[in-house]
């Protein structure tokens, strides 16, 4: 894809790698938000959001788009505040706007101003890509956090999604004897299936004191104030869930369970890869909707 003008607007170094490979295209990108990024910029920035945005055909947000009010874009590299409300001022109704995790609240903010947008964190082909870094990146930390190898370990995976179907092969792979928890009888069939260990998440108290590492992917709470009891002190928790993730972390810190909260590792652990996730999702959005 070739000679359409682009803006990327705040994130984490997935968007500047990605501000960086829809050049190397042949397109014209605009980059704003990066002021305190640490690393040199390939591209120069912005002065302002109006000449950013001036004349693009898309505007690509953030990885998850928003800060937890809704109403500021995520942009870890920028000292001040970038206003979601402000963007889609300053956009036409012939711009596209692309960002990952776009809540209700801002769907409706996009409504008002006539903007149309696209979440790509609700496109399949995304979703998959995007669980590769995620279980890489957990895996990663479990090593890091761990006393013992993985192989020949007890780990535990919650969920049986995307990212949890990439851990379990992973882990699977490095040799652990892996357990995987869901509530579906079609998940504990392909489960078996894989020659993993099943249980039913309403079973999970019997397994946990066995556990040498658990992974949880439910972004609800599952391990409450009582499970967390039966964890054994030196098993680390890795929630890869988003937000509220799937533990109390309040009861978890009482009790000194090591609890590591891993949101967004594509961005941490592998942005190149990321960042060519997202440009091919995106290249795909934009060709089917003819932009």
């Amino acid at each position: 894809m070739q000679n359409k003008k682009f803006t990327v607007i705040g994130g984490d170094l997935r968007s500047l790698k990605l501000a960086s490979q829809i050049v190397a295209d042949g397109n014209e990108v605009n980059v704003y938000g990066f002021k305190n990024a640490g690393v040199e910029l390939e591209i120069e920035e912005s002065q302002d959001l109006t000449s950013a945005i001036d004349e693009s055909d898309v505007v690509i947000g953030p990885v998850p788009c928003s800060t937890n009010d809704n109403e500021i874009l995520n942009a870890p590299f920028f000292s001040g505040k970038i206003y979601i409300n402000e963007i889609f001022k300053k956009m036409t109704k012939n711009q596209l706007f692309i960002a990952g995790r776009i809540s209700e609240k801002i769907q409706n903010l996009a409504q008002i101003y006539n903007v149309y947008t696209v979440d790509l964190l609700e496109r399949e082909e995304m979703a998959v890509l995007n669980a590769i870094p995620t279980a890489e990146g957990a895996v990663k930390i479990a090593i890091e956090e761990m006393p013992i190898t993985l192989h020949n370990s007890n780990a535990m995976i919650l969920g049986f999604g995307r990212i949890g179907k990439n851990l379990a092969k992973i882990l699977h792979g490095m040799g652990a004897n892996v357990f995987v928890g869901a509530r579906k009888y079609a998940d504990i069939a392909w489960i078996k299936c894989y020659r993993y260990i099943p249980f039913f998440l309403s079973e999970i108290k019997s397994y946990l004191g066995q556990m040498d590492v658990i992974f949880n992917t439910i972004p609800h709470v599952i391990l409450d104030s009582e499970l967390l009891k039966e964890i054994n002190k030196d098993c680390p928790v890795i929630d890869l869930a988003s937000k509220p993730g799937g533990v109390d972390f309040v009861k978890a810190k009482e009790i000194g369970t090591n609890v590591i909260w891993a949101l967004s590792l594509p961005g941490k652990v592998a942005p190149v890869t990321a960042a060519q996730f997202i440009k091919d999702t995106i290249y795909n959005i934009i060709e089917e909707l003819g932009v």
